[in-house]
């Protein structure tokens, strides 16, 4: 294995503890528009760019709204927490801490609402860990492709082999690791039906930030 020299990290569900929320979100903003979520629609979405689940909602459920609107009320339902009240995963900042300590250059790479990671970053006082933070958006492919990936590591300098990305959703880990990338699953309460798929995947698999931080993983840069 070649040595690792930088880091792609998720944000939500990996080190914003933020996926719970966005469960319950899909649901009240389909009930204020008088339907009632269908079981899965959380594991629906959640795979998709901001853009798409917006498309999505208007097409399933006939909404008299255009999929920006859908974009726009969503945006504003999330926004309270994102400014407010959602926290870190316990350890992340102990990790970034360690990470900037050996000088290891990291980017963010997201599909969330570009306006809700910076409220949340700034919050949380994270915002200066990373060189570059990096949602879809129309020249730049959800995380079903490896673009957001691949135009991470070209800014940080380094092949996908000696990149490690971070992430909790089993199908951007699937994409990572499909293209060359050192993948780290990050277990999050919300994905455990995926856990037992997400840790075959990975190169290797993690429920905590302090866990990654007391492991060897470090010793690999």
């Amino acid at each position: 294995m070649n040595r690792l020299k930088s880091i792609i990290f998720d944000m939500d569900g990996t080190l914003l503890d933020s996926m719970g929320m966005w469960q319950r979100l899909d649901r009240i903003f389909l009930r204020e528009n008088g339907i009632e979520p269908p079981a899965d629609i959380s594991e629906i979405v959640k795979k998709m760019t901001v853009d798409a689940s917006s498309a999505y909602f208007v097409e399933r459920f006939s909404l008299p709204m255009t999929p920006q609107q859908v974009r726009e009320r969503v945006e504003q339902l999330a926004a309270e927490d994102y400014l407010l009240h959602l926290p870190l995963k316990p350890g992340a900042v102990g990790f970034l801490e360690a990470v900037r300590e050996r000088g290891i250059p990291c980017v963010l790479a997201s599909a969330n609402y570009p306006s809700l990671l910076e409220a949340a970053m700034k919050r949380l006082g994270i915002d200066g860990y990373f060189r570059a933070v990096l949602t879809p958006d129309a020249s730049r492919a959800g995380k079903h492709e490896p673009d957001i990936y691949l135009e991470a590591a070209q800014i940080l300098g380094t092949e996908p082999a000696e990149t490690a990305v971070i992430e909790d959703a089993l199908y951007a880990a699937e994409t990572a690791k499909s293209a060359g990338f050192y993948t780290v699953g990050f277990r999050d309460p919300d994905g455990r039906a995926d856990w037992d798929t997400l840790a075959a995947v990975s190169d290797r698999c993690i429920d905590s930030w302090p866990e990654l931080t007391a492991s060897d993983f470090l010793q690999l840069f």
